[in-house]
């Protein structure tokens, strides 16, 4: 008697049916949003101080390859412009995440599917549906275990990420069933990304969605030419679920996850970002600005208490010492304290707040903050923030923010997501070149090729 399929090759044929019928329109539409946000933080950070590294590296790797590079006139690689642009996409903590999953979705898959799409002269149509389909398997990953991969240092993101990877560039390449299931194997030797680098707010996390890109592009590549991989990648002892997550029944809520995937699109859920950091901190954000649309000012302020789910604490709050005096204005993209004071003080937390230090005024504040468990929390299919201000007058007001701004909950429409990437386009394309990636963005269901897309998102300034 033969032994059942292993979730690798049960996932693997899911992800076939669901091609044989087209994208539901409003998933087609939520793809759309998700790739041009993708596309337009891309450019802003290939356009900031924090993508120098990956210019340089850029420079190193266009070689007038098939793949556009955000930033550059010049192509790569299928492999090179997925790390580039997956890198970039996540520099400035501006990306789209599937909250209950705390999955960084299109910094992985739109790198990867853009980039292996041009170099196989894919449709508008199947980048589209590649793009879809492996949010879906992303957010399929982190549902499964949504804290379990951070308990144990790993961004679910980057550990997830190679093997949804793999599947957009296997999808992409028209690879068989086996040759999909061993390029999932083949991803998960390549699977990385810790978090230490809070200790110091390094950039190198940037890196994580990046690295996930190139792996899953190159997993596919070497299945294609016949290296084989673990069947056993998802639930076997040293698969995703217990060595990245250590949990042992991960895999069977996975399974679970396999029934409804072409039927239920978890994509359409997914959370657009409108605050450069971490996304934790975008309800506090908005605590912190409801106290200073009431007139409260810095100066009245004695002391500001931050209810915080225990979850987001290792995040944005721990060293709080640290958090309350981070080493570079970059660090202040993981740090409560600094972007509650900012927001109150200046008015405003966008791309220039953490291209400095914070100013004196605002380490003063973020010295009279602190922060306790926020008990009952949803997290993580909410993000939810709460803050009690208290000033000399002996006054007290608590500001309760229930969910993040442009998650499932609180959608942002698809105008505020159109304002965000023509803000950020702007850093990088003249106005008619952004408003030509729209275009060719609007239009990519019945394009036949992606070259006014590519032309387009090319044309720098």
């Amino acid at each position: 008697m033969s032994s059942a399929p292993t979730l690798a090759r049960q996932l693997v044929r899911a992800l076939a049916a669901t091609r044989k019928r087209p994208l539901p329109a409003s998933v087609a539409l939520a793809a759309q949003l998700h790739l041009v946000d993708a596309i337009g933080v891309g450019l802003a950070a290939a356009a900031s101080p924090i993508g120098a590294a990956y210019r340089d590296l850029a420079r190193e790797m266009t070689n007038r390859g098939p793949a556009t590079v955000f930033g550059q006139a010049s192509g790569a690689s299928a492999a090179d412009a997925a790390l580039i642009n997956g890198g970039l996409i996540h520099s400035l903590e501006f990306d789209d995440t599937h909250t209950a999953s705390i999955a960084h979705g299109s910094a992985v898959i739109a790198a990867a599917a853009l980039a292996v799409a041009e170099a196989r002269k894919a449709s508008g149509a199947a980048l589209l549906g590649a793009f879809a389909r492996g949010w879906e398997v992303l957010i399929r990953f982190g549902l499964a275990a949504p804290t379990g991969y951070p308990a144990r240092g790993f961004q679910n993101t980057s550990v997830a990420g190679p093997l949804a990877a793999a599947l957009v560039s296997a999808e992409l390449h028209d690879l068989s069933e086996d040759q999909s299931v061993a390029a999932l194997g083949i991803a998960l030797s390549q699977a990385s990304g810790v978090f230490e680098f809070l200790t110091n707010g390094s950039s190198v996390k940037s890196l994580h969605p990046g690295w996930a890109a190139h792996g899953g592009v190159i997993a596919a590549l070497l299945a294609r030419g016949g290296m084989t991989g673990p069947e056993t990648s998802l639930e076997g002892k040293h698969g995703l679920f217990r060595q990245f997550a250590g949990d042992d029944t991960a895999a069977q809520r996975f399974h679970g996850l396999l029934v409804d995937i072409g039927e239920r699109w978890h994509l359409e859920d997914a959370a657009f970002k409108f605050y450069p950091c971490c996304h934790y901190l975008h309800p506090f954000i908005e605590a912190a600005g409801v106290l200073a649309g009431r007139g409260v000012r810095a100066d009245d302020i004695t002391h500001l208490m931050c209810r915080v789910p225990a979850a987001e604490a290792a995040i944005i709050c721990e060293p709080w010492a640290t958090k309350q005096m981070p080493e570079t204005g970059h660090a202040g993209r993981w740090s409560l304290p600094i972007v509650v004071a900012t927001r109150i003080i200046e008015g405003h937390v966008d791309l220039a707040t953490f291209e400095h230090k914070p100013r004196e005024a605002v380490l003063r504040l973020a010295a009279r903050t602190q922060w306790e468990p926020l008990a009952g929390a949803n997290f993580p299919q909410r993000f939810e923030a709460e803050i009690v201000c208290h000033t000399g007058s002996g006054a007290a007001q608590t500001i309760r923010i229930d969910d993040v701004f442009g998650n499932r909950t609180r959608p942002a429409g698809a105008d505020a997501v159109m304002a965000k990437f023509s803000a950020n386009a702007a850093l990088a394309l003249s106005q008619s070149g952004a408003q030509a990636v729209l275009e060719s963005a609007r239009a990519l269901t019945a394009a036949t090729d992606l070259a006014n897309l590519s032309r387009a998102i090319r044309n720098v300034m």
